[in-house]
This record gives structure tokens, C-alpha cells and sequence, in this order.
């Protein structure tokens, strides 16, 4: 049930309404944009909503229960602040949004209708579609520990307690040459051993990308070159000469936590756990 104050009350009560939907977007990055449906910029709470941004909403279905209700949001990447780079480099994955019914006259006279996160974002040349999942998609989501072969900590969070800002786990370089916004031939990687940041988390110093953190797919020592390749394309090829810092990666196993970061006391997985293999075990006589 959704509490107005009086005066917005009686607003909706008159019959000659000036009402405008509002969306507040707070990405993971700390990046707050406002936009609505109206024809002029609305401004309220500290946030401005920019007007005539190509946004559209579905209608809004409401379910009793633990449910998860979704609606979606198209527009058009006519946005200053939204842009297609953006969108690719998953910047609003999961971001939180807040839907607002507006009285565009007075602000003050507001209505927070929904509030949730991004899901899935759909692509198709200049327009886009987002799914606004409710809170209850967060109750669908697995919580708690599971017992598995492999760890299920970060790698560098407090569970782990690798230190990633150190030398020994920390590249920083320049790239050489581009083949792709994904592939790259870069310098200064020489005496980490071939795979070491495999898996690790690559971020732009500089250049067009420049801040950017992207999970890296594969790095390839080879005898003449050290490649990275990244599993999401950089906003844009990457220039001769662009920085960047990268840290190690882990796959997750027991031998790996032994032989790369001497860290098997805080290993948090299961290894001695029975598989496969002997669950489906036939008795036989001796």
C-alpha cells in the first residue's frame, strides 16, 4: 500500500493531474543518473531527472507471495550519460533503480512506485530494452557456503587474505598492439609465468578505457610476446601506449592455492570431499 502525503492526495483528487514517471539509477561504480518521461528536467532528493531521455516503461504487475515482478524499461541511447559502450561493458548490470510518479509541477509531490535492481539488458542497434527485477529476485538468489572441491572465496578477500596490491601478484604494463578491443600484445609482463593472470582482473590506466576493469579470459606467454585476451570487448580498440594494471587469477583448486600463493590454510573449499566417482561405486566381493 503505497502512502501519499495530503497535498499530493488532493493533486490526484483534482482531475487536472501533471504527473511524469521519474527513473534513479545507482550503478555499482557509485554513478547516479535521474531520467524521466517529461519534457523538461524534474529535479528532487539531490538527483536531477533528465527529460526527453527515450525512455518508456511497461505496465507494472503487482503479486502476492515471494513472486519476483518485472517490468521493462525501452528506450533509445539518445542519453548523453547512456551510451552503447556503456550498456556492452555491463556499467548497469545490477544496478539499483528507484521508479517515481511525479508531480512535474511540484517534485515535492512524489510517490516512489517500485524500487529494484537491472537484470537483463537487450540490445538491438540504437534502442535497448531493460528487465527491472522486484527486491524478491534477491530471495531466488543462493546464499551460505557449499561444500565443493573448490574454494569458494575471492580471491584477495578477507576470507582468502591474499594481499593482490603486492609485486608478486600485481602486473602493470603498456599494449604493444590491439588485434581486437578483446586481444592484445602488451609489455611488461615478461617474468609472471605463462596463465598467471588467467582468470585475474584487468583495469585500464589510461586511455579511451581508462578506468574500465574487465575479468581476463586467457594470458599466453609466448617466446616473443606475452598475450592478453579479456573475456568483454574494451570500450573501444585500445591504442598503442595505453597503461594498465593487472592482478593474478586463480582457478580455484587446492593445487593451485599450494603452488601459486602458498595460501592452503585459508583454502575454502573441500578437497578431500568424495566425488563422483565413488557415489556411483558398485560393491563387489572380495
Amino acid at each position: 500500500m503505497k502512502t501519499l502525503s495530503p497535498e499530493f492526495a488532493a493533486h490526484l483528487a483534482s482531475g487536472a493531474t501533471t504527473l511524469c514517471w521519474c527513473w534513479r539509477v545507482a550503478r555499482r561504480d557509485g554513478v547516479i543518473m535521474g531520467f524521466t518521461d517529461h519534457d523538461r528536467a524534474v529535479t528532487f532528493a539531490g538527483t536531477t531527472y533528465e527529460a526527453a531521455s527515450g525512455f518508456a516503461a511497461s505496465d507494472i504487475k503487482d503479486s502476492l507471495g515471494l513472486a519476483v515482478d518485472n517490468l521493462e524499461v525501452n528506450g533509445a541511447l539518445s542519453s548523453a550519460t547512456l551510451t552503447d559502450d556503456d550498456l556492452a561493458a555491463g556499467r548497469f548490470d545490477d544496478a539499483r533503480i528507484e521508479i517515481y510518479r511525479v508531480n512535474w509541477d511540484d517534485p515535492s509531490q512524489r510517490v516512489l512506485m517500485r524500487a529494484g535492481s537491472i537484470g537483463e539488458v537487450r540490445r538491438s542497434g540504437a534502442s535497448f530494452t531493460a528487465e527491472l527485477r522486484g527486491l524478491a529476485h534477491y530471495l531466488q538468489q543462493q546464499r551460505g557456503r557449499l561444500l565443493q572441491l573448490t574454494c569458494d572465496a575471492d580471491l584477495g578477500d578477507a576470507r582468502c587474505t591474499i594481499d593482490l596490491s603486492s609485486p608478486a601478484f600485481r602486473g602493470t604494463g603498456t599494449i604493444i598492439s590491439a588485434s581486437s578491443a578483446r586481444r592484445f600484445t602488451v609489455s611488461g609482463l615478461d617474468t609472471f609465468e605463462n596463465g598467471f593472470f588467467s582468470r585475474g582482473l584487468f583495469v585500464f590506466t589510461s586511455g579511451a578505457s581508462a578506468g574500465l576493469k574487465i575479468e581476463v579470459k586467457s594470458h599466453l606467454k609466448l617466446a616473443t610476446a606475452v598475450t592478453i585476451e579479456l573475456w568483454a570487448a574494451a570500450e573501444g580498440p585500445p591504442s598503442v601506449g595505453d597503461t594498465f594494471a593487472v592482478t593474478a587469477g586463480c582457478d580455484k583448486r587446492v593445487e593451485t592455492c599450494k603452488a601459486r600463493f602458498s595460501n592452503v590454510v585459508n583454502f575454502r573449499g573441500f578437497p578431500t570431499i568424495p566425488g563422483n566417482q565413488f557415489l556411483t561405486q558398485v560393491g563387489r566381493k572380495s
